[in-house]
C-alpha cells in the first residue's frame, strides 16, 4: 500500500519530511568538489597562510566597497538610459557582454595593463604583447554578437506581428 500524499489545505504550508539528499551521482560529485577544495586550500596555505588570507580579506573588501557600487551605478545608468526611450528589456544585451567583457579584464588585467611584462616573459617565454588588443576584440565581438542578437530577434518579432490595416 503507497503512503498518501498530505492534502493540501488553503492558508497551510505543506512540510515536507525527511533530508533531501539528491541523487548518488549528485552526492559523489559534491564530495569530490569538497576533496578538490579541501586539496586546493592545503596546498594554497602551506607557504604563507597569512599572506593568502590577507589576500582573500583585500579581495572581498575591494569588491565590496568598490567594485560593486561601480558596476551597479553603470547598470542603473543603463536601465535609466534604456526606460527612458521605452526599451528596458534591452538592458540584458548590454549586461551580459558588459559582465563577460568585465571578467576578462578582471581576470587577465596584470597582463592587459602590462605591469608583469617581465615576469611573464621569463616565466612563460613568450611576449606579453598583444593582450590589450585581444581584450579589445573580444569585447568588441561580444558587444557585436549581441546587437546582432537583439537585431535578429526585432526582426523576427516585426515578422511576427500581424500588419495594421488603415
Amino acid at each position: 500500500m503507497r503512503p498518501r500524499k498530505p492534502a493540501l489545505r488553503p492558508g497551510k504550508p505543506m512540510v515536507r519530511r525527511g533530508v533531501p539528499v539528491g541523487s548518488p551521482f549528485r552526492l559523489l560529485l559534491l564530495g569530490a568538489s569538497f576533496a578538490l577544495t579541501g586539496y586546493a586550500g592545503v596546498r594554497l596555505l602551506a607557504d604563507d597562510w597569512f599572506a593568502v588570507a590577507v589576500w582573500f580579506v583585500g579581495a572581498a573588501l575591494l569588491h565590496d566597497l568598490v567594485l560593486l557600487p561601480l558596476y551597479a551605478v553603470a547598470d542603473r545608468s543603463v536601465v535609466r538610459g534604456l526606460d527612458a526611450t521605452g526599451h528596458r528589456d534591452r538592458a540584458l544585451y548590454v549586461r551580459v557582454p558588459a559582465a563577460l567583457s568585465g571578467l576578462l579584464l578582471l581576470v587577465w588585467f596584470p597582463l592587459i595593463s602590462g605591469r608583469v611584462e617581465r615576469r611573464y616573459r621569463l616565466g612563460t617565454g613568450l611576449s606579453p604583447d598583444g593582450f590589450l588588443a585581444r581584450w579589445l576584440l573580444i569585447t568588441a565581438v561580444l558587444f557585436g554578437a549581441a546587437a546582432l542578437l537583439l537585431a535578429l530577434r526585432l526582426r523576427r518579432a516585426t515578422k511576427q506581428r500581424p500588419p495594421a490595416t488603415h
